[in-house]
């Protein structure tokens, strides 16, 4: 039996670029649309990534993905799954969703 390909998509979504894992990547039926099925994430982790657990949440009850051709990066068939991730459009850094540092105190 074939093992069922795995791919890694980039788009572009509200002005980051977000990396997710996927079983199906096809041209949708919308015109100028690629449509995206079977996304993988983790839910059996020891350690729980919040960008990845944004992504699990903010995908949630979508079945399949309609991106726009346009805001597609990167299609890549790959071996192995690995971390989804969004990414700043402009430096390429991993954006976390929670601020990193606490807010400063008024008056200090």
């Amino acid at each position: 039996m074939a093992k069922e390909p795995l791919y890694r998509v980039a788009f572009h979504n509200h002005g980051k670029v977000y990396e997710l894992y996927c079983t199906g990547v096809t041209s949708s039926g919308l015109w100028g649309f690629l449509e995206i099925s079977g996304m993988l994430f983790d839910t059996d982790a020891l350690v729980v990534d919040p960008t990845e657990e944004k992504m699990r949440e903010e995908f949630a009850d979508v079945e399949v993905l309609h991106v726009p051709m346009h805001g597609v990066l990167r299609v890549e068939q790959v071996r192995r799954k690995g971390q989804a991730l969004i990414r700043d459009r402009e430096s390429g850094e991993k954006v976390t969703p929670f601020p990193m540092t606490p807010p400063a105190r008024p008056g200090q």
